[in-house]
């Protein structure tokens, strides 16, 4: 028997405090259990914030104006709540909301408590909160770190995971609450073939046993490709915000919103700029000779992460890393600009040895992307994000002959990657994929020797995409290499001139 949806909203607008223009307008949704529906949409068309919307994060005066309604079906009690974008709108109590839909975020670790040492810890939190049985709460531990493919890792330390791992870690967190509906933004960001294969299974698991599930995404994949419906959102001018289009996947597409949002569907996405040759009888702008590298301490893996790593990078050349989550790409990139540095064997730049060369040093013939951009934007405005990386901040706020110059490449390089119009925002307000625009930026402004990308391809629309196409080619046309730690085989064939994995702590080709 039917019973109606689960979780049903209509947005008629949602604005952010100070903001012009509504992040949302007249969107509605509504899911029924058992059903996988996939919200699509580019950067900056809200999706995230309607997720956001939709696990109670947002709604009342404290996350924006709102105006429209929320409501759970039965197994929420029949709730609804009513909005008028006034101060005196309802305040929804986020743990009642959140026995019912559980959300994990494009941002994985804003999932985890931060106060818990272990996998097992973390697993743990929510449960003991809701006093759950201590037998009953080991039982549903081991069995959700099955499901999420981390059974042997519940003795680990959180910040030991990789980004893929820590994803899961995320997804186990929500699930094993038990939630009538879970939403997921980005679901398989970071994930290897293995670790993506391990979600798809678990999310199949919970829509076979009633659970409604809602992904949130900026490209097609296969698991949104089974959805039972699609709502596309709109990204810029008019369309922003807006829902273009809801439906089966077969009529939408057909139709032209995933287009005109900058969804990316596989197969019609533009392959990018021709390739550089790369300058095969240069020296080498990047040598790793013998690398060696382990982590010791509370909670790490015992086993040596790089083995005797061996690598040479041209100028103009593109290498592809790929490799399991927890296999140490991410570590890989960090012995590059000495944030972590070779417990044995060395590191060259441009035929330099790095050893004993500070980090901040470094940057300036290294730059690194890192996977998770928050952690390398630190400044008020994007514009003081770039400059800062090209002199002292203080060449902004004093007017000197070299203030112009720097502005000029700071302003050049916001442009070059779409966001000259954000130039006076905070970092941290911006969408995920355009903190990563922004962080990237970062990178090419300084137009280092070489570029080291951690996962630069998550969460990009279309036009991200073609973004990061055109910093790699300039890039390498004026000599420099890139390195770029990727789970997207088919970004990586199509840019990269070699493809490499990483697996047991060393570098292999990939046929």
């Amino acid at each position: 028997m039917n019973d109606g949806p689960l979780l049903a909203a209509h947005v008629e607008s949602f604005s952010f405090h100070g903001a012009q223009t509504p992040a949302l307008r007249d969107v509605r949704l509504s899911v029924e259990a058992g059903s996988l529906t996939a919200v699509l949409g580019g950067s900056g068309s809200g999706k995230s914030t309607l997720a956001r919307i939709l696990a109670a994060w947002l709604p009342g005066s404290h996350g924006g104006e709102l105006r429209g309604r929320l409501e759970l079906g039965a197994h929420g009690a029949g709730a609804r709540v009513d909005f008028d974008g006034g101060s005196d709108d309802p305040r929804i109590d986020p743990a009642a909301w959140a026995a019912h839909v559980a959300y994990v975020p494009q941002d994985a670790a804003a999932m985890l408590s931060t106060v818990r040492d272990t996998v097992a810890g973390e697993l743990a939190f929510g449960l003991e909160n809701l006093g759950v049985p201590v037998a009953e709460m080991r039982r549903r531990i081991a069995e959700t770190a099955e499901l999420i493919g981390l059974g042997g890792l519940l003795g680990r330390g959180p910040a030991t995971l990789s980004g893929g791992e820590l994803r899961r870690l995320a997804i186990g967190c929500a699930v094993i609450g038990q939630p009538s509906v879970l939403l997921l933004d980005e679901p398989f960001a970071s994930l290897d073939a293995a670790g993506a294969g391990t979600v798809e299974r678990l999310l199949r698991r919970l829509t076979a046993d009633g659970t409604a599930v809602v992904v949130f995404s900026s490209a097609v994949d296969g698991l949104s490709r089974t959805a039972t419906s699609w709502t596309v959102l709109g990204t810029g001018g008019p369309d922003g915000g807006r829902q273009l289009a809801a439906g089966p996947p077969d009529a939408l597409l057909a139709g032209d919103a995933l287009a005109r949002s900058g969804v990316v569907v596989p197969g019609t996405a533009p392959q990018g700029p021709v390739r550089n040759s790369g300058h095969t009888d240069a020296a080498p702008v990047l040598e790793l000779k013998g690398v060696r590298f382990g982590y010791h301490g509370p909670g790490a893996s015992e086993r040596e992460t790089l083995r005797g790593v061996e690598l040479a990078v041209r100028p103009g050349e593109v290498l592809a890393v790929t490799g399991p989550n927890g296999s140490g790409k991410s570590t890989l990139l960090r012995q590059l600009n000495g944030l972590l540095r070779p417990r044995a064997g060395s590191v060259l730049i441009q035929g330099l040895p790095t050893h004993g060369i500070p980090t901040g040093v470094l940057a300036a013939d290294v730059g690194l992307l890192f996977q998770d951009p928050r952690f390398q934007l630190f400044e008020r405005t994007a514009l003081r994000e770039i400059a800062f990386g090209l002199g002292t901040k203080r060449r902004l706020l004093r007017p000197n002959p070299e203030d112009a110059r720097v502005r000029e490449r700071a302003l050049a390089a916001l442009a070059a990657v779409g966001l000259e119009a954000q130039s006076g925002s905070h970092p941290l307000e911006l969408p995920a994929s355009s903190r990563r625009l922004l962080a990237l930026a970062t990178v090419i402004a300084r137009e280092p020797a070489v570029l080291a990308l951690d996962e630069p391809t998550v969460g990009l629309d279309r036009h991200g995409l073609e973004v990061l196409d055109t910093a790699m080619a300039e890039a390498t046309a004026r000599g420099a290499a890139v390195v770029m730690v990727t789970h997207d085989l088919a970004y990586a064939r199509a840019r990269a001139h070699r493809l490499l994995r990483l697996d047991n702590g060393v570098l292999a080709p990939v046929e």
